[in-house]
């Protein structure tokens, strides 16, 4: 079979960059070709909202340039991706219309949790370091000009994953209005930092058994990290040729490009040293402009508190860049690609870590979810949902207590505000809001106004599976459904009392048979 060509886009905070790429079943995925312009469309967001004119239309400009490659290289399907920058801009939609009229491009904005997600599929394309990294205790950090991720990966499940405010353009922006030294300014980026990452410890770290399940590895990704990398070699292996070792030998843990492994202690002294280094030496010694000298004090500086949070004893940096997890995804969906890490599964087991600070996980939640699936499987026919909408009612089902942690008394509310403003990694903003309102309506008065009918489905479906657990003792865990005559029919295995659980049925009947047009009927197995 003929390969394919496909082309990735990113319009991030800093810079333009076009991927083309070669798809094959047997190959898989390989890069033949990059372009990359710097652009600080970020500068603009952060100190004003806005993305000024002049700006767009030299991203047009540079966007016209990379239709003409694509073209060059017959290229008929593309993903383009704009991240932080576009996301923060107030005038976001006039940019996205003038782009697709101008040059014929149509770019999607990304979501934080998309956007991670698939810089998370760029790095499991190199899935044998990848899966044999993430067998014990590894964080990721994600350090961006517009903000920063971290994830904790533990026997091979991502257990949760945070966003923090520690873009280095942002912080670039904070210094630039600061008169102060060098030296000044790196106590200041120390002070931000550590105000940030002291609250992410406590919030996330705090009941880790660091002696057995603590952070072994690092993962480093971003565009800062590539740069500082490349310039962390060449300084490791002088540093070791002046102290007995062969510099510039083929070390493992230094060979950026073999296996791309740095030992904590190496970037620990490296980093330092870079952080005594004036501007005018940073801009000199990376071959940079000013702008982008300003950001790789702060980068360093981010990843050496990373470090020292963590306790992280090796660095991997895989080399990624975004347009590698918009091609891999796209591979992905094609069939040309498999990852041996299921992201899918990740997300359960991230909502579930989720629940679990919230205090609503245990036996009920468990029932529920498992009910909801059951549900869910059974009115397959009726309901016309797929694996997609299958996963956020399962979502749903661990978050649907969530709210109680903060009010007993309005926990629909709580619950959206909660689920609302926690990153779920692999879920799309639009998809989370979905969940969210699933959850907030399993409790209260449904709000005919939502357009999106897959809301009033899985709320139904959700209210249903609570409801045969209504008093919270699993009494049809192990029960029997099936959908026939216009009934569903849901066979209890329990010999006890199910007086409750009748009565709940009963109560949510109504709104179940107005969706489906299905009776739900809730029977106890007759004996012997």
């Amino acid at each position: 079979m003929a390969a394919q060509l496909f082309a990735a886009i990113d319009v991030g905070s800093f810079k333009l960059e076009l991927g083309i790429y070669e798809i094959t079943a047997k190959n898989g995925l390989r890069q033949i070709d990059h372009l990359r312009h710097v652009i600080a469309l970020g500068k603009n967001t952060y100190s004003t909202g806005k993305i000024s004119y002049e700006l767009i239309d030299e991203m047009c400009r540079i966007l016209e340039e990379f239709m003409t490659v694509m073209k060059s290289y017959q290229i008929s399907d593309y993903r383009a991706y704009a991240t932080t920058a576009m996301r923060l801009a107030k005038n976001s939609q006039i940019i996205l219309e003038q782009i697709r009229v101008r040059t014929g491009i149509s770019v999607k904005v990304l979501s934080n949790s998309e956007q991670r997600l698939l810089t998370y599929k760029a790095i499991a394309m190199k899935e044998s370091e990848f899966q044999k990294i993430i067998q014990k205790g590894t964080a990721i950090a994600d350090v961006s000009f517009g903000s920063m991720q971290i994830s904790l990966f533990d026997k091979d499940s991502l257990v949760s994953t945070q966003n923090l405010p520690l873009g280095v353009m942002a912080i670039g922006g904070i210094l630039s209005k600061i008169p102060a030294d060098s030296r000044m300014q790196r106590a200041i980026v120390e002070e931000i930092v550590d105000k940030e990452l002291g609250t992410y410890k406590k919030m996330y770290l705090k009941d880790r058994d660091m002696k057995n399940r603590g952070i072994k590895n690092l993962i480093a990704i971003g565009e800062l990290i590539l740069y500082l990398a490349r310039d962390e070699v060449d300084y490791v292996a002088s540093y070791r040729g002046k102290n007995g070792s062969p510099a510039g030998s083929d070390s493992q843990e230094t060979r950026l490009g073999t296996t791309d492994r740095i030992s904590a202690s190496d970037f620990m002294a490296y980093a330092d040293r870079l952080c005594q280094m004036s501007q005018d030496q940073i801009e000199e010694r990376f071959g940079v402009n000013a702008g982008y000298a300003t950001l790789l004090m702060p980068a360093a500086i981010i990843f050496r508190k990373v470090v020292e949070m963590t306790g992280a004893e090796m660095i991997w940096i895989p080399g990624i860049r975004m347009c590698d997890g918009i091609a891999s995804e796209y591979a992905q969906n094609i069939k040309k690609l498999n990852f041996a890490h299921s992201f899918d599964e990740d997300i359960p087991i991230a909502a579930r870590n989720m629940a679990k600070r919230y205090r609503c996980g245990g036996s009920h939640a468990q029932c529920v979810e498992k009910l909801a699936l059951q549900l869910f499987d059974v009115m397959k026919k009726n309901h016309g949902l797929g694996s997609r909408e299958r996963l956020l009612l399962q979502i749903a089902a661990i978050l649907h207590g969530c709210g109680k942690f903060i009010s007993t008394r309005n926990t629909g509310t709580s619950a959206y505000n909660i689920i609302m403003a926690t990153e779920i990694i692999g879920l799309s903003h639009e998809e989370r809001k979905l969940v969210a309102n699933v959850v907030r309506f399993y409790g209260a008065e449904f709000d005919y106004a939502d357009e999106d009918t897959r809301v009033a489905k899985l709320t139904a479906l959700l209210r249903m599976a609570n409801a045969l657990d209504r008093s919270h003792k699993q009494k049809t865990e192990n029960c029997r459904m099936s959908v026939k005559n216009g009934e569903l029919v849901v066979t209890a295995a329990y010999d006890g009392d199910i007086s409750l659980e009748l009565f709940a049925v009963m109560l949510c009947g109504d709104f179940f048979e107005e969706i489906f047009g299905i009776k739900p009927v809730l029977k106890r197995k007759r004996r012997g």
